[in-house]
């Protein structure tokens, strides 16, 4: 009986110690931040933008409120500090309410910032706070800072960061020259054998000071807005170059992150005349290392539509899907190609080749790790092989254009 009773006061003693909420967060207690921008002073401290949402004007989006005013569905607040904690803190001393970061999904980079002293303290900081999540999406401010980018108001979608990030997602799906990279995936660039990695850029295209104002969202065509803009390159968490055009493309189509994109290629005289939608992409890299000497292995294999054709082409012929193949092998094999020579114009193994190198031959890695971005790197055997296949047609077998030249006849 003893036992029984111990047993039983030590249940009741646990019921009364574990029922409480005792990390419990009352919303109303938050200030919940979508984004967080990061710009270096003058001074040389960092200057932090957050961007805070507001739970009552978001539902509804602009509302009216006591005298005909109205509020946007944000509120940003700015500080000032030594370092990024220190900056957060002195934030808090003009908001009523506590900073809640778990909700935090984008952070936005000024560049001036990520150029002179670069990423990684920032990391750091971000990396060691519990409340703050490392899969929240980075991006470097495209010759902006990061205030102006968290500061503009946009249309459609109501919180401004969940516009950037639709934006990377449609861009890295629909057209290949961007790619959303989360903290922990820029990190792990960051401690790759060259220490180089990508993030994506974004800029504000039009006023800054114009892009804060509610009169922004009030236009079909807004004057200001926030747009996706080329890959920055870092190397040792400082930001050294941008690439853009088929340079980004090629390089996140190297990197396997291309979810679909567009080709043009000539036909008949006619340049670009056949435009290639891409259904379906897959890149892998291989490495192997011949006396001392490291080779890497680029294999891309791509499924498409043809998407729109500007002159008649027979496609019943299979001869003519053959040749229209090999024009869409040569095309992509010319941007892979061109990414490759820029990055190693710039010594930045952007694409993880030390990486694969490292995987693949452990022994020979250690040999040339050490000269590997000075002088391995830059002078790479990079063999390149493309396969390219035309899947479907539309819903036409027979060109329109085809039809009327018939006719013509």
């Amino acid at each position: 009986m003893k036992r029984k009773g111990a047993f039983l006061l030590l249940l009741v003693t646990m019921m009364v110690l574990l029922s409480s909420c005792w990390s419990k967060k009352e919303l109303t207690d938050l200030a919940i931040v979508a984004a967080m921008g990061v710009d270096k002073t003058k001074s040389g401290k960092y200057h932090l933008t957050l961007q805070i949402i507001n739970p009552g004007n978001v539902a509804g989006g602009i509302q009216g409120g006591g005298g005909g005013t109205q509020s946007p569905p944000i509120t940003i607040y700015s500080a000032s500090g030594d370092n990024i904690v220190e900056a957060s803190r002195r934030a808090s001393s003009s908001i009523s309410r506590r900073l809640y970061y778990a909700h935090t999904n984008l952070i936005v980079v000024g560049e001036k910032l990520a150029r002179e002293e670069g990423i990684n303290v920032l990391v750091d900081a971000l990396d060691r706070d519990p409340e703050f999540r490392n899969t929240a999406v980075m991006v470097i401010a495209n010759h902006s800072t990061a205030a102006d980018l968290v500061k503009t108001l946009t249309p459609v979608d109501k919180i401004p960061a969940n516009r950037v990030l639709k934006t990377l997602e449609s861009t890295q799906r629909r057209w290949g020259e961007s790619v959303k990279l989360s903290l922990q995936e820029v990190m792990k660039g960051l401690q790759s054998p060259g220490e180089e990695t990508v993030v994506a850029g974004f800029r504000l295209v039009g006023n800054h000071e114009r892009a804060q104002k509610l009169e922004n969202l009030q236009e079909s065509t807004p004057e200001s807005t926030l747009r996706a803009s080329g890959l920055a390159v870092l190397r040792k968490g400082k930001l050294i170059d941008w690439l853009y055009g088929g340079t980004a493309k090629g390089t996140v189509w190297i990197l396997d992150e291309i979810q679909g994109t567009d080709i043009n290629i000539d036909w008949a005289g006619k340049k670009e005349a056949i435009a290639y939608q891409t259904v379906r992409q897959k890149t892998s890299v291989s490495a192997r290392v011949k006396n001392g000497q490291p080779h890497i292995s680029v294999h891309a294999r791509v499924e498409g539509d043809i998407a729109e054709m500007e002159v008649p082409v027979d496609i019943t012929n299979p001869k003519v899907i053959t040749k229209i193949e090999q024009s869409l092998r040569k095309e992509i094999k010319k941007e892979l190609k061109k990414a490759i020579e820029h990055a190693q114009k710039e010594k930045a193994d952007i694409f993880g080749f030390g990486e694969v190198i490292h995987r693949a031959r452990p022994n020979e890695w250690k040999k040339i790790k050490l000269e590997w971005s000075t002088l391995y790197f830059p002078k790479l055997n990079v063999d390149i092989s493309v396969e390219a296949y035309v899947r479907r047609a539309g819903l036409r077998n027979k060109s329109f254009l085809s039809g009327i030249k018939e006719n013509q006849k």
